[in-house]
């Protein structure tokens, strides 16, 4: 990780990266079964799960999104924060085993109602390896105009 530093001006639409690949594993379900609390039987029991439509253990949606958000945090730039998530979406359930990917897009930049700032959007993709969409959401920034205006 590095520090970059990017203001409002430096960031185009268009513009993407891609995360390496993550396999998510057994225990990645039971600890964050445990930090949470969230020991539905989708995610922690395997007999009851072949008994329903996926036949296997489900990954939690919540452990996806926080997987596929660390993917994202590559470098630390002063010159913008984050303001949060909207439209998130599981598309796909993610299984144990499953190797995820992340896919970061600029799909917005606009002035900020706050002054001296500009509202960026990253559209937040995440595939598993057989490239199959498995969440979305919209990550908004905050970043300070070069100009300072």
């Amino acid at each position: 990780m590095h520090i970059h530093q990017q203001f409002y001006e430096q960031y185009t639409l268009g513009d993407s990266r891609t995360s390496l690949g993550r396999t998510i594993t057994e225990s990645d379900i039971v600890l964050h079964a445990g930090q949470t609390g969230d020991f539905f039987p989708h995610h922690m029991d395997a007999e009851w799960c072949k008994t329903q439509p996926f036949k296997q253990r489900i990954a939690h949606g919540t452990l996806i999104f926080s997987i596929a958000i660390g993917q994202t945090a590559t470098q630390i730039n002063p010159e913008a924060f984050s303001k949060g998530y909207d439209r998130l979406r599981f598309i796909k359930p993610v299984f144990i085993g499953d190797t995820i990917r992340t896919k970061v897009t600029i799909t917005e930049a606009v002035l900020d109602k706050k002054p001296g700032f500009g509202k960026i959007v990253e559209h937040v993709e995440v595939f598993n390896q057989q490239d199959t969409l498995v969440m979305v959401c919209d990550h908004i920034l905050l970043a300070k105009l070069q100009s300072g205006a």
